[in-house]
């Protein structure tokens, strides 16, 4: 997917409730187990909520206890850009959807193998696809 443009992003963000806005663009972050995604089993996609990109798959999702979805890996490379964040006094590594820019939560290297990475997502910037014939 190209990377959107800044009035193609606009448009979007039009479509976002406060909520997503604020965790989308202004980097912020959804209560822990607050998201309904924590408890989907089905097998599918999670997308960028803004832009529809591709950012995790189903077998790769894990329940790794943070109160926030959480994956050992990502749809492919350049679904996700990642990026050091040092608001907190620990610096961490944030990660963008590729194709709009999305904050999308933070990776730590504390997840389960095959890759030791949990990716850490706000569910309220994802949207669940589930695969052909799933309800």
């Amino acid at each position: 997917m190209p990377k959107l443009d800044k009035t193609e992003i606009a448009t979007l963000r039009s479509a976002l409730t406060p909520e997503q806005d604020k965790v989308a663009f202004k980097e912020g972050t959804e209560r822990p187990g607050s998201s309904g995604l924590n408890e989907e089993k089905r097998n599918g996609t999670y997308q960028c909520a803004v832009c529809g990109n591709p950012l995790f798959g189903s077998r790769h999702k894990y329940e790794s206890g943070s109160g926030w979805p959480s994956f050992f890996d990502t749809c492919g490379e350049g679904s996700l850009e990642t990026k050091r964040d040092f608001k907190l006094i620990i610096p961490r590594t944030e990660m963008h959807c590729a194709n709009c820019g999305a904050h999308v939560g933070h990776v730590f290297n504390d997840g389960p193998q095959p890759t030791g990475q949990r990716w850490c997502a706000n569910g309220i910037v994802l949207d669940f696809v589930p695969e052909d014939g799933e309800d």
